[in-house]
């Protein structure tokens, strides 16, 4: 597992003891599973007896005015910032294998559709009921998808449909205004050149090829040819309908108390999740990373979720990034079950998805 973040931590952390770094895993071990404040009284009696509750204090005191720990309450005993659980995450938490058991759930659930809507849906629901928190899928980005099937497809006199089928099965259309009506048999005429350039080429390669071919055939005299051309470049520069997502698990997020506590923080929460153009971003943002990533609190720049962590991976097919999954759940989620399952389902849905694109 890589983090963005773990080589500025390291350098900033050479300050830190083994005792601090014991001390910092007791703290979250207990905030992961209870959501509660941990004094030193507790950490001493329970978890690191050879050590005094004072000395405890000292070094919880100390890491207080580095960053990683902090006190809700004056009386109350630590919780870590997002600072002490980035610490953690990148280099102090042990990662939890996926059982066979738990692997073999994953992968017969996410292949026991062939829709591609239907297993997106799938993919989300399992990320929640796996992790508890919310699941979040985004759909194939037709971009980076290889094209199968390109037809024009006459709607009235001035209006086209272009009708864009991928090898797994994705149907885009688009729809282009023309000057003068065309007949349909040379409509079909223009389908069938347009099918002979596709093939074996991927939407983003095939805009290259059409502009490619423009430049070409400029002086070509079949005036029914650079129609084709033209209309195809018009309407695949037409930006694809991106504003989806698809969510599962929001009733999750009334599972923690830190959200059910603050009602106005709970209804921001839920109105973001209804909306989805924040979530939208937050996987588009992923979708350049080659591995996991992950946001805590504070380190994502949307503040209607502030409050929460969001680990997300790619997933693809022959090399190309369609899209990005993840969790979303409180800062104090299980880090070492939820990784391993953001990373499996991401490496399952990619495979799904080569076995179609190869169809």
């Amino acid at each position: 597992m890589s983090t963005n973040n773990s080589a500025r931590l390291f350098v900033m952390d050479n300050r830190l003891t083994d005792r601090m770094k014991n001390i910092l895993q007791t703290v979250i071990m207990q905030y992961i599973y209870t959501g509660e404040p941990m004094g030193s009284h507790v950490v001493s009696k329970k978890h690191m007896t050879a050590l005094s509750p004072a000395t405890i204090r000292n070094t919880m005191a100390v890491m207080e005015e580095m960053g990683y720990l902090m006190q809700p309450h004056p009386s109350s005993g630590r919780v870590p910032t997002d600072k002490g659980l980035r610490l953690y995450v990148d280099s102090i938490l042990k990662i939890e294998e996926l059982s066979k058991a738990e692997r073999e759930k994953i992968k017969t659930k996410c292949q026991k559709s062939q829709e591609i809507e239907r297993i997106m849906n799938d993919t989300s629901n399992i990320l929640s009921a796996f992790s508890n928190c919310m699941g979040i899928v985004s759909p194939p980005r037709f971009d980076n998808i290889f094209i199968r099937h390109i037809e024009f497809i006459k709607l009235g006199k001035t209006q086209l449909m272009v009708l864009l089928i991928s090898n797994s099965g994705i149907v885009q259309n688009r729809m282009v205004r023309i000057e003068k009506e065309l007949k349909q048999h040379d409509l079909e005429r223009m389908s069938g050149y347009l099918n002979d350039i596709a093939r074996g080429l991927t939407l983003r390669k095939l805009k290259a090829k059409i502009i490619e071919k423009m430049e070409e055939e400029k002086t070509l005299y079949n005036q029914l040819l650079k129609k084709a051309l033209t209309l195809s470049k018009i309407a695949l520069d037409k930006d694809e309908d991106t504003d989806s997502v698809y969510v599962e698990g929001k009733m999750n997020m009334l599972n923690h108390p830190e959200f059910t506590k603050d009602i106005e923080k709970m209804k921001l929460l839920f109105r973001t999740f209804e909306e989805k153009s924040v979530l939208v971003k937050i996987l588009d943002k992923a979708m350049d990373a080659e591995d996991i990533k992950i946001f805590i609190g504070s380190e994502n720049r949307f503040n209607e979720i502030k409050g929460c962590s969001i680990v997300t991976a790619p997933y693809g097919s022959n090399g190309n990034i369609l899209g990005t999954l993840g969790v979303i759940g409180p800062k104090r989620m299980n880090y070492s079950k939820v990784i391993p399952l953001v990373n499996y389902t991401a490496s399952i849905l990619s495979d799904i998805m080569a076995r179609r694109e190869a169809v």
